[in-house]
């Protein structure tokens, strides 16, 4: 009979700790070699991971012979161009018996291509990404939603922050909720929290000195501390100071749970479900935490690079942060999709 021991705790933390050291090392031997690929140095300094920039650089080694064979440069190639080379990857696989290529594969490819043709746009060999226009159909994503800009963002904010109470006492129940949930709303938008984030942040994890929040890590997600928005600071300080007290005092809780229900359980469940309700009625766009934290993300990484997103999202891994990509990719193409399909 064989045994299987299970893994413990620590021998899992200690895996996790050398795998960590070892990709680091590895990520700065593989930048300051002088032999390396300036494209694979490209993809590492723009913050994608090892095993991601070596994929990219086979898809392209290949893309490079088939553009040799085909007896095209670099610098000449069109959006013709690459759709050909699209369709070439689909009959080749199409020709060889019994082997299919998957949709999530071309896209893959087209991913490669665009971050090729990225790097030579910044080195000034090309004028324009040749990939810009093409967009794959007919794949089934993971994280893709329906992806809400900055300023959709705001104003779903603005639009709850301006909504009116039935009632004029400001110390009111109702008014104490509404003033307990702008906050909520507010680092949704701003933030990207989920609701465990929500939920397990505590008084002391809120600075308002230094204006920011700490929010744990968890199985599933790292810590990170994100900065707040000079806007949230004051209304911060009106809930930590009188409305959070007020809660309190009316429920007779002794917590240190950052925000308080004023129902018998200190879960948030109740209180988000009711949230999104009053934030779909106000806007149709309006469909999920998900949805929400997806959009902040999606917005990050058109302004940050992909480990300042994955610090900023909490993700374990940088793969997962790269999965918003796809979602970056769908906004650039909604339109152009219209008109160049290829399905």
């Amino acid at each position: 009979m064989v045994i299987k021991l299970g893994k413990t705790k620590d021998s899992r933390t200690r895996k996790k700790k050398v795998t960590e050291d070892a990709e680091l090392e590895l990520l700065q031997r593989l930048q300051n070699e002088k032999d390396q690929p300036k494209f694979i140095k490209y993809l590492l300094q723009k913050g994608y991971s090892i095993k991601s920039s070596e994929r990219y650089l086979k898809d392209i080694e290949r893309y490079k012979k088939w553009l040799e064979k085909e007896n095209i440069t670099e610098q000449a190639v069109s959006y013709n161009d690459i759709t050909h080379y699209i369709q070439s990857k689909k009959t080749k696989a199409c020709g060889e018996q019994g082997r299919t290529i998957k949709q999530i594969t071309i896209q893959t490819i087209l991913a490669s291509l665009k971050q090729y043709y990225n790097y030579l746009v910044e080195l000034g060999f090309v004028k324009e990404n040749p990939t810009l226009n093409v967009q794959i159909k007919g794949i089934k994503r993971k994280i893709l939603h329906n992806i809400l800009s900055k300023p959709a963002l705001e104003k779903i904010y603005f639009d709850y922050k301006n909504l009116e109470t039935c009632t004029e006492r400001s110390r009111s129940s109702e008014s104490l909720s509404k003033k307990r949930n702008e906050i909520i709303v507010s680092l949704l938008i701003y933030q990207g929290l989920n609701t465990n984030d929500l939920q397990n942040l505590i008084v002391k994890d809120v600075n308002l000195r230094e204006g920011n929040i700490f929010v744990k890590g968890s199985r599933r997600s790292n810590e990170r501390t994100l900065k707040l928005e000079a806007h949230q600071i004051l209304d911060f300080m009106e809930y930590t100071l009188q409305v959070r007290q007020a809660i309190l005092s009316e429920t007779k809780k002794q917590t240190d749970l950052f925000f308080v229900t004023r129902g018998s359980s200190l879960k948030l469940q109740n209180v988000m479900q009711k949230l999104m309700q009053e934030l779909r009625l106000q806007n149709k766009q309006v469909e999920s935490v998900k949805q929400i934290r997806a959009s902040v993300i999606t917005g990050w990484l058109k302004v940050y690079n992909l480990r300042e997103v994955q610090y900023f999202a909490g993700h374990r891994y940088v793969s997962s942060t790269e999965g918003y990509l796809i979602n970056d990719l769908e906004d650039l193409q909604e339109d152009i999709n219209k008109y160049h399909p290829i399905e």
